[in-house]
């Protein structure tokens, strides 16, 4: 009997053995499967920081862009008034108009003045250039700006408070056939004026050079509207 106790000590013992490393491995198991999770989440938050990083990082990319438009956007919109207000001198395809009294001798009994130039007919030529799309305009070198007057002083002419004999030169930058053909139209202001003697010439150029206006602006009477001053 004694050999199969013993037989029956040393299965308990194996049982017992076995037992327990069932149950190690299933505590190994559970550890195992719970740590996964945990890792993921490891995982998950470290991908999710480098992700708010990445984002922050293209935020302020698109703030600057954004301050960096405006300003350029700024910038263009002010360059554009000053070239619009005379402040800057400005360059570009236009033609030259030249104007000089006439050489004609008068008869008698003919008024003189007919045959010199006067400031309604550089007003005349101005307006037309200005018809047809005029982008910037100076006399002897004076730019005409919205405050620019041309009038008669004497046998001269005062173009921004500067006298000047004749010839007259006119700049203008524009299209060139545009501005060209408003000025030789049939029975318009040059063909008016060369009825007379007068002389002008209207040549082309490729670059003409228009300076700045050199006045001052001054306003007494006049304020932003409210309504602008708001924006």
């Amino acid at each position: 009997m004694l050999p199969i106790r013993q037989g029956q000590v040393a299965i308990a013992a194996v049982c017992v053995v076995l037992g327990i490393m069932l149950a190690v491995q299933f505590r190994t198991t559970q550890d195992v499967k719970a740590s996964v999770p945990y890792q993921r989440v490891e995982d998950l938050s470290q991908q999710l920081g480098k992700v708010e990083k990445e984002r922050d990082a293209l935020l302020s990319e698109v703030y600057a862009l954004r301050n960096a438009s405006r300003s350029e956007t700024y910038t263009r919109e002010l360059e554009s008034v000053k070239m619009g207000a005379g402040l800057v001198p400005l360059q570009g395809p236009g033609v030259v108009v030249t104007i000089d009294d006439s050489k004609r001798p008068t008869k008698p009994g003919e008024n003189p003045n007919l045959y010199l130039i006067h400031d309604d007919d550089i007003l005349k030529v101005i307006n037309e250039l200005r018809a047809a799309g005029a982008e910037a305009i100076s006399i002897n070198g004076q730019r005409l700006v919205a405050t620019s007057e041309i009038r008669c002083a004497g046998p001269t002419l005062s173009v921004n408070n500067a006298r000047y004999s004749p010839p007259y030169e006119i700049s203008v930058i524009g299209d060139q056939q545009t501005l060209e053909s408003a000025l030789k139209l049939r029975g318009g202001v040059i063909e008016t004026l060369q009825f007379w003697g007068i002389q002008v010439t209207v040549k082309r150029q490729d670059l003409v050079k228009i300076p700045a206006y050199k006045g001052a602006f001054t306003f007494q009477y006049a304020k932003p509207a409210e309504e602008e001053a708001k924006k």
